[in-house]
């Protein structure tokens, strides 16, 4: 993990500060929503809202372990009423709780999806293994070239995550599709498109976040919009999408409830 740069403005840190903040108060709030709805949901639906509560959960944590890892690298001083100072204390800032977030996360964003679509059997197994594995290998092979101030070996190692990445968007986007049109109701079908895009939107962030040091940016400023760049693409891949996921579970137990749809158990 190379140390932080020198130099940091106030206003740079305070918006780090305030981003990794935001990303406790959004998964943390989320988190007790989604259980809190659970009765609400037919039996069918709650395994893909509980999981969705254990992912905003684990984002929480980590969120709370950047906050005080980030907290703990500064010492943010006025001296004689002038401006802020902010100086390094030399403790490390460990930026790995994010792919170890992720490396959990990940796979169950995907998971949940395709519980809550309600898709049988074989295919929701299969599809769980194959995404799920698919977007922890992502995960896994972009972590070397984060830690890496070489411009190269971040290429290289971008190069081998997008791989998988483009695997997992793409099944969301294209391999998917059929599955979609085939909810229980337009509202049903709308908020399961709804989801996978919001899924595929925020996904492209990262990898735009993830170059940000590999295009001219660096020092301080560079660390800056890649905290402040994952910790917004984070509340929309795990808070937001998780919205969509209760919608979807709510829309579809109503419908499963009004007689219009059998009740049948499944995996979801």
């Amino acid at each position: 993990m190379a140390p932080l740069p020198d130099g940091f403005s106030y206003a740079e840190w305070n918006a780090t500060y305030n981003a990794l903040s935001f990303g406790i108060a959004a998964m943390g709030s989320a988190t007790i929503f989604f259980w809190l709805q659970l009765p609400n949901v037919t039996k069918n639906y709650r395994t893909a809202l509980t999981i969705t509560g254990i992912v905003t959960l684990i984002a929480t944590y980590h969120y709370v372990r950047i906050f005080n890892s980030w907290s703990e690298a500064f010492t943010v001083a006025s001296k004689d009423g002038g401006d802020y100072t902010v100086k390094l204390t030399g403790a490390p800032f460990n930026d790995g709780y994010r792919y170890v977030d992720w490396l959990l996360t990940v796979p169950l964003l995907l998971i949940e999806l395709i519980l809550v679509m309600k898709l049988p059997q074989a295919e929701t197994v299969s599809l769980s293994w194959k995404l799920g594995l698919a977007s922890a290998l992502m995960v896994a092979l972009g972590y070397p070239g984060e830690i890496q101030e070489d411009l190269s070996v971040r290429w290289f190692w971008w190069c081998l995550s997008m791989i998988p990445f483009c695997y997992v968007v793409f099944t969301l986007a294209v391999g998917l599709a059929e599955a979609t049109s085939k909810q229980p109701s337009p509202a049903a079908a709308s908020l399961a498109s709804a989801a996978r895009y919001l899924t595929v939107l925020s996904w492209c962030t990262y990898p735009f976040v993830y170059m940000v040091k590999s295009v001219g940016l660096a020092g301080p400023a560079a660390t800056m919009y890649e905290q402040v760049g994952y910790s917004l693409a984070d509340v929309l891949a795990k808070a937001v999408f998780g919205v969509l996921i209760w919608a979807i579970a709510a829309e579809k137990s109503a419908v499963e409830e009004s007689g219009k749809l059998p009740t049948v158990h499944t995996y979801g």
